[in-house]
């Protein structure tokens, strides 16, 4: 099934792990590390994506909810609807925290800082 821009509903997580991510303003802020699943939902909990560092040193990682992301052709990349200031301020962790409680904790925390409605209610 497709979407309304002729999307396929179905991607494969191969396809989205390292795609750059933009934020509105067009700047290229980091790329998909990772994509959380949800098993008892079989939902995507969130995206991690890495901002910052160098070769690796001193990343952080993200996770955003997946539904703030829109492919945008053009740009061959994701774009979220974030300011530079929002993803300065938000929340970071390791990869290991990202997973940690399974994975819940960031979660919950990503979906309330950048207000999104929680996908599991």
């Amino acid at each position: 099934m497709t979407t309304q821009t002729g999307h396929t509903e179905a991607i494969a997580a191969s396809r989205v792990i390292g795609t750059t991510v933009y934020n509105t303003q067009g700047d290229s802020i980091g790329s998909i590390e990772d994509v959380m699943l949800d098993k008892t939902s079989n939902g995507i909990m969130f995206a991690v994506i890495g901002f910052g560092g160098f070769l690796g040193i001193g990343e952080k990682y993200h996770a955003i909810p997946w539904a703030s992301l829109d492919y945008d052709e053009a740009r061959g990349g994701y774009v979220i609807p974030f300011s530079k200031e929002q993803l300065k301020a938000a929340p970071a962790h390791s990869i290991n925290e990202l997973a940690g409680a399974d994975g819940e904790s960031a979660r919950d925390e990503s979906y309330e800082y950048y207000k999104v409605a929680p996908y599991w209610h």
